[in-house]
């Protein structure tokens, strides 16, 4: 007698459960690292948009997430179904694409993470089922299910746009990403500005009235439980190097130097 295989990506049944996630995202090419962070966190996005991690260091990075509860997904440079094409093949079960600023940017990324007749992944998937133990025609059988579609709304375009992106079928997971959404109204870094509080709080009601997750970066845990009663799933605790640079600081702290 068959039976269906089980899906590898625990996110999905947290997320219908209504039960906040906590990540980071990793930069540094380090498989210690994300060794450590993987003990404690829901998720970890390997950043190969931003840091210099490369596919060799990114599949090392994969794999070190084995044998805990984290799921490794892959921030990728562009909404390129080539860029997103290897991660997902060395064992990745889910792609942030950045910069999605209306509804065929998201349509383009939706139809980059799954296969035929859904959408339009490319078969190759060579390493990936090592990475979770399963024989390749079990990582195929739950393939579409498991990969996480994540878009990135980081423009004011896409926050004038925001209910077309969300009406687009196939989403997994809609993030606000202040910073780069502060850069496309000239604001950067200015965090606490009046004009971008209103872009976030504007794409933040779009995503929320779409029923897809919502996620964020919550920089201090009073922000971050603000941001769960509100209805966020996905919280970004900070970078690696943000986070170690915390740490470092709060050791520090109250010494007599």
């Amino acid at each position: 007698m068959s039976t269906t295989p089980a899906t590898l990506n625990r996110l999905r049944q947290q997320w219908r459960d209504k039960r906040p996630t906590f990540g980071a995202i990793a930069t540094i090419p380090s498989v210690q690292t994300v060794r450590i962070m993987a003990q404690s966190l829901d998720w970890i996005i390997v950043d190969l948009e931003h840091g210099p991690i490369d596919l060799t260091s990114a599949h090392a990075m994969i794999t070190a997430t084995a044998g805990t509860p984290c799921v490794p997904l892959v921030r990728i440079a562009a909404n390129e179904p080539w860029l997103a094409k290897a991660p997902m093949d060395i064992g990745a079960l889910g792609i942030n694409f950045p910069m999605i600023c209306n509804r065929a940017d998201a349509e383009k990324a939706v139809r980059s993470v799954r296969y035929p007749p859904n959408g339009e992944r490319l078969w190759g998937p060579f390493h990936a089922p090592f990475r979770w133990g399963v024989s390749m025609a079990d990582y195929m059988a739950t393939a579409d299910d498991d990969m996480i579609c994540a878009i990135t709304i980081e423009h004011v375009e896409a926050v004038n746009r925001i209910d077309e992106i969300m009406a687009t079928p196939g989403l997994d997971l809609a993030v606000i990403g202040p910073g780069d959404l502060a850069t496309s109204i000239n604001k950067r870094g200015q965090m606490d500005d009046p004009e971008l509080l209103e872009l976030m709080a504007r794409a933040e009601a779009g995503i929320l009235k779409s029923g897809v997750p919502i996620g964020g970066v919550a920089r201090t845990a009073e922000q971050a439980n603000q941001m769960i009663d509100r209805g966020y799933l996905v919280l970004a605790l900070g970078f690696d190097w943000s986070l170690f640079q915390r740490g470092i600081a709060a050791s520090l702290q109250g010494i007599k130097r």
